[in-house]
Formats: structure tokens, C-alpha cells, sequence
């Protein structure tokens, strides 16, 4: 990519997609093109293939989608699976039709399944049954690795795909309901400290193991392989080490500085047992990540306090 090439974000507004327009910016792009979701629906084919024709963008950073935990993946399962289908096949097919030279697909880790072998390996991937919660979300980004091969197949398309582990950062979600584990914490953590609460109930056993990885890391990583990565295989992005949701609470317990007890709602799912990726491939292609957890959760914390959040 060139300094002055056109490059679309898709999502720019939210963590992953904020973070690589950031980055490209830092870096001295300086033709990036966005769309807010009013001003453009990706669910709609129509409005994409119309976008398309009048940008005509030469590199596309596929980071649109409908997003949530636990929560909102079990309750939302419709709207899940048809909102994030209808994104990826809208933009993929657009940027096929329109010329665009690079593409990359911004999947997530809940694309394998359940009771992989850990480290997650690129391989593992439809080799077993998916975690139930977040079926109709993992599906669909199936779907979209699987639109970005074949694409890749029929026509020759330069389109790649991406798997990053469990992300936080600037911008990040932090609605009680319908968050990820990492944001839900800082936000109890944060509001009991104010309340002076004498406790913080965290969901599950605290024995499941999960991968964090800070968005502006993943942002990197997403430059990087755009500009040296064209395989038709997909690749993990992570930082190869994983943490105890209790030992999880514990740390995001300290940075917060919460004085009170640390209870765990057992009757509440815990999700998948573990879930690391194996980074062998994405550190063999020249890329790790550089922003410790600790160091990281200090920063998404300095953020969330820095924003007025709504109750």
C-alpha cells in the first residue's frame, strides 16, 4: 500500500476498527475512507454495491460487525448470524466486482471448535462442534473465511483472513449486558470501588483460561500482514499466552484499585473451557505483539475513565 492509497475501514467506529484507522494514520496514510452505519448499511447490498462504484477503494480492512458476549450472543442468535452474514457477503462481493486489490476479513477465535486442542492451530479449524453460546456468531465468520478462499479460488482475489484472540483497548464495549469478560470487569470493578461495595460477583467457576491481546497490538498486526501476508490460509493473531478469569479479576481488581471480596456466580456458564491461539505462523511471518496485559488494562482503564458511561 502506497502512502496516499485508498484504503477503507469497515467499522472504523468500533475497538478493532478505530485502532487500524489509528494506526494507519500514525503511519502516514492519508486517504482512508469511512462510514458511519447511518450513513451506510452494510446489511444492505445495494448501498455497498453503490459505495463501491462511487469510492472504488483499492485495499479494504473488513473490521464491521455485530459483536457481543456471552449474553448477547445467546440472546441475539438470530440477528447474529444474519447481520454479520449479510456484512461480509455484501463487502466481499463488492470489493471482488469493484477491483479492490487487497482485502482483509477480521474473523474471531470462537471460530474453532469447543474441544480443539490447545494451542488453537489455523488447521483446527470445522474439526469439531462449536461452543453452543456463540454458535450463529462463529458460523458466520466461518462463512466469511470460507467467502474469502473461495473468492481467492474462482477468481484470483487477494483476499485474507485474520483470527484475532479476545481483544480490549481504547473504544472498547463496556455495556454490562452485552460486553466481553475483560471491559464487564473493569467497569464492576470500577463502579464498586465508587459504590464502596464490600463485593464483586464475577460470572462462572473462574477456572476457564482465556487470551487478551490490546487492539492497538492486533492494529499492527493487521498492517503488517497487509503488506507482507497473501497466503490463502487464514492467520491466528494473539500473543501465544492465556490467564485464569480469576486470576483475570484479580489483576483488573488491582489496577482498580477495589479493596472489597472477589465472589464467583457458579449457577452463570463459564463459555468455552480455554481458549489460546497458537501464533507459531503469525511470529514466523515476522510479527509479535509488544504491549503486556498489565501494561494494557492500565491503558483501557485511563480510557474508560476518561468517558462518560451510560448506567
Amino acid at each position: 500500500m502506497l502512502k496516499d492509497s485508498k484504503i477503507y475501514v469497515a467499522g472504523h467506529r468500533g475497538m478493532v476498527g478505530s485502532a487500524i484507522v489509528r494506526k494507519l494514520q500514525n503511519e502516514g496514510f492519508s486517504n482512508i475512507i469511512t462510514r458511519t452505519s447511518k450513513e451506510l448499511d452494510l446489511r444492505n447490498q445495494q448501498s455497498v454495491e453503490d459505495f463501491f462504484a462511487e469510492e472504488k477503494p483499492e485495499f479494504v480492512f473488513l473490521a464491521a460487525a455485530k459483536v457481543g458476549g456471552i449474553q448477547a450472543n445467546n440472546t441475539f442468535r438470530a440477528e447474529f448470524l444474519y447481520d454479520n452474514l449479510m456484512i461480509e457477503a455484501n463487502i466481499i462481493q463488492a470489493a471482488h466486482k469493484y477491483g479492490v486489490k487487497k482485502l482483509m476479513f477480521l474473523g474471531s477465535s470462537c471460530i474453532y471448535p469447543k474441544l480443539a486442542p490447545q494451542p488453537l492451530k489455523e488447521e483446527y479449524l470445522l474439526t469439531g462442534p462449536l461452543e453452543q453460546t456463540n454458535e450463529p456468531y462463529a458460523i458466520a465468520k466461518i462463512a466469511g473465511i470460507k467467502l474469502c478462499e473461495a473468492y481467492r479460488d474462482q477468481y484470483g482475489s487477494n483476499f485474507i483472513s485474520v483470527m484475532p484472540t479476545n481483544l480490549y483497548g481504547y473504544n472498547d464495549n463496556y455495556d454490562l449486558n452485552n460486553s466481553h469478560v475483560l471491559p464487564a470487569l473493569i467497569r464492576k470493578f470500577h463502579e464498586a470501588k465508587e459504590e464502596g461495595a464490600p463485593s464483586v460477583t464475577v460470572w462462572g467457576t473462574g477456572s476457564p483460561r482465556r487470551e487478551f491481546l490490546f487492539a492497538d497490538d492486533l492494529a499492527e498486526a493487521c498492517l503488517y500482514l497487509m503488506e507482507n501476508y497473501n497466503g490463502r490460509e487464514l492467520v491466528n493473531i494473539g500473543t501465544g499466552e492465556d490467564i485464569t478469569i480469576k486470576d483475570l479479576a484479580l489483576l483488573v481488581k488491582d489496577i482498580v484499585g477495589f479493596e472489597g471480596e472477589l465472589t464467583f456466580d457458579t449457577s452463570k456458564p463459564d463459555g468455552t473451557p480455554r481458549k489460546l491461539m497458537d501464533v507459531s505462523k503469525l511470529h514466523s511471518l515476522g510479527f509479535k505483539h509488544s504491549t503486556t496485559l498489565e501494561k494494557g488494562i492500565k491503558l483501557a482503564y485511563a480510557d474508560f475513565k476518561n468517558k462518560t458511561v451510560e448506567v
